[in-house]
């Protein structure tokens, strides 16, 4: 079934739906925002504001979330999220490359479609990314044992419906969370499928890898869902720089949004800053 889906992208036309667009604002060099799991742009909330006076900043709804479509033979593989992104960004004529910038989950999805459209991506910024490899892949036990709680507690999220929806009430209510956390009714299929084929199941370093334009990767000190084990692959890659921010959870807040507005502005390129 896989043979026959990726042959059909390949010699047919994509029948991906385009994604529900929330912001096109501003003018100049594109930047595309690419949001997480269980969320929406609202990530993007304290960055756009301080870039859409130079950018051209989008952003959209991924498949399954927001006002996005959420087909019902969907199974919420990365490659089905990164055919719905694909068909979304063609929808929109861009004439040059952008910069893409994706979030946790997007940041995952950013990653796969630049390895797999290097003429479409200037640069590329992932934020709070969620990667992993399989345990029996680490040699050190303690990130091991580290990596292998992540997948028992994404497992017990995806196999729990009920407690997994209370929780992320009470959180989105007591840190007033609203529209940045979303697990409900609405979209917990395309959560919990997308959980298990994109996080949980991944190839986003050799995705990473294979990626030809410069990479930079913003996260915090305090990411719950970072594996320092893995980030130590990524940040021996000769074309990644790392930016670290002190006092940051996995969420784009202040502190983290400063950071990313200056990594996307300081790493300017030539045709950017001609535009």
């Amino acid at each position: 079934m896989g043979f026959w889906r990726t042959l059909r992208r390949w010699i047919g036309p994509s029948r991906a739906p385009v994604l529900n667009i929330v912001a096109d604002e501003g003018d100049g060099p594109v930047i595309i925002f690419v949001h997480g799991i269980a969320s929406s742009s609202a990530t993007f909330a304290r960055v756009i504001p301080q870039l859409s006076d130079r950018y051209r900043c989008i952003s959209f709804d991924l498949l399954g979330f927001g006002e996005s479509p959420s087909p019902a033979d969907a199974t919420f593989t990365i490659e089905e999220h990164v055919d719905s992104i694909r068909a979304t960004i063609h929808s929109l004529k861009l004439d040059a490359p952008f910069i893409l910038v994706g979030h946790s989950l997007g940041s995952l999805l950013a990653a796969r479609y630049a390895a797999m459209h290097p003429s479409k991506v200037s640069r590329l910024v992932l934020v709070s990314p969620p990667i992993y490899v399989p345990p029996r892949q680490i040699g050190d036990p303690l990130v091991r044992a580290r990596v292998g709680a992540y997948m028992r507690a994404y497992e017990f999220l995806r196999t729990n419906k009920d407690f997994t929806m209370a929780t992320a009430d009470t959180l989105r209510r007591l840190f007033q969370l609203d529209e940045v956390l979303d697990v409900s009714e609405h979209n917990w299929r395309a959560f919990v499928l997308s959980l298990k084929n994109c996080i949980e199941t991944q190839t986003t370093v050799s995705d990473i890898a294979s990626v030809r334009v410069p990479i930079d990767v913003v996260y915090g000190s305090l990411d719950q869902f970072i594996a320092p084990g893995t980030m130590r692959i990524i940040e021996q890659m000769r074309h990644v720089t790392m930016h670290r921010v002190e006092a940051n959870d996995h969420l784009v807040r202040k502190r983290l949004a400063r950071r990313l507005v200056e990594v996307i502005t300081a790493g300017r390129t030539v045709a950017e800053k001609d535009a």
